[in-house]
């Protein structure tokens, strides 16, 4: 596993406790090392471009006789790397992310969104540039949003997943600064679908030959921060069929293989769901499925043995609930007016699954208030 945070925690759970060992790969001091579940963990120094990504996990790879092991990646640069070195990277490893004919979909925003018009799936409207004197010839409607097409550097850069411009000044200055860390052509100019996570849904899925093996859509109740969410702190589990429709619409057209989450956004103005961003990989809440009756890492792992998968849908009403994030964002809804007290203290009291706390492997949980500090620094949690 590459990566170990809260994300990369809840694969290290969902198959150690089936006695599977797993191996923790981290360029980061991450809770997943401190699990009574990881076999081993490994430091390295960075994660940087993807020849040399490769290059560190076919050296210990091979150090360690970890044949035929099953890579799991939780973060988008890893997954480039591994989708660009895959034949290389199957000497060593049982590799499930798919081939880079089809990661470059999800990679890349424009073509995310372009082939998402072509399949009739809607997105925000979103526009960009190679030179700044083509915003004169651009019609736009303020609000809008300014996101990376590319998340990698922008994020490490910006530490911020977007920012919202409500004039032509702020999107001048922010496409300035932006231009610091990625080029002009990358930076997007979206109109903004109004609403916090109550308007974020996703679609979660083991996908596999053209359909669902299994499924869930879930709702992103609360997330951090308000607007333009990094992380979700609050998620349950709902029926939403046309979500569903429009996401293995997508997966199919790409033949895609392995977990994938797509992000949606409802527009109360148009009654539509729009396709936000396409996530090759665990997404952080992907604990969810634990008891919505499908463990996606455990799934994923039977699979790359060759062994049976029983196709099964997600369970609605689950709630998931990441406590660390998600108190300081309750917090702050209700001081915004945003979210009344009495709604937020019965949401603490029925949830089905916490991100990190549990009684059968504390020391994550313990090793994760210690780190708040570094955690705040590092990625702002």
């Amino acid at each position: 596993m590459i990566g170990g945070d809260y994300q990369g925690l809840g694969i290290v759970r969902s198959l150690g406790r089936r006695q599977v060992p797993v191996g923790l790969i981290d360029d980061e001091t991450s809770i997943a090392r401190f699990s009574r579940y990881t076999s081993f963990a490994v430091k390295v120094p960075s994660f940087g471009k993807a020849a040399e990504t490769a290059e560190i996990l076919i050296n210990l790879g091979r150090k360690r006789g970890l044949q035929g092991w099953v890579l799991y990646p939780t973060r988008d640069e890893t997954v480039a790397a591994i989708s660009q070195h895959k034949k290389t990277l199957e000497e060593v490893y049982r590799v499930p992310t798919p081939d880079w004919n089809t990661t470059k979909q999800l990679w890349d925003k424009r073509n995310t969104y372009e082939l998402a018009a072509r399949l009739g799936i809607p997105t925000p409207r979103t526009r960009w540039i190679r030179d700044r004197k083509e915003l004169d010839h651009l019609e736009l409607s303020f609000p809008v949003v300014i996101k990376p097409a590319i998340k990698e550097h922008f994020l490490r850069g910006t530490g911020v997943k977007a920012w919202r411009a409500n004039n032509r000044a702020q999107l001048d200055k922010f496409l300035d600064y932006g231009s610091r860390f990625v080029p002009q052509e990358e930076l997007l100019i979206q109109h903004l679908i109004p609403g916090d996570g109550r308007s974020q849904y996703s679609y979660c899925s083991f996908f596999r030959r053209g359909q669902a093996v299994s499924k869930l859509v879930a709702s992103r109740r609360r997330q951090h921060p308000l607007e333009f969410g990094k992380s979700s702190t609050y998620v349950e589990s709902v029926e939403l069929p046309l979500l569903e429709e429009y996401s293995e619409r997508f997966l199919r057209s790409i033949d895609y293989y392995g977990l994938v989450e797509l992000e949606y956004k409802y527009d109360s103005r148009n009654g539509q769901y729009c396709l936000l961003d396409v996530n090759g990989r665990t997404w952080g809440y992907h604990t969810i499925g634990r008891l919505a009756g499908l463990d996606f890492p455990y799934q994923l792992f039977l699979d790359q043995l060759k062994m049976p998968v029983e196709q099964c849908r997600g369970k609605v009403g689950i709630r998931w609930i990441r406590l660390l994030t998600d108190l300081p964002t309750g917090v702050i809804s209700i001081l915004q007016g945003k979210l009344d007290v009495s709604t937020y203290v019965r949401s603490l009291r029925d949830f089905d699954e916490e991100a990190v706390f549990s009684r059968d492997d504390p020391m994550p949980g313990l090793v994760e208030i210690a780190l708040i500090p570094y955690l705040v620094v590092k990625r702002g949690f």
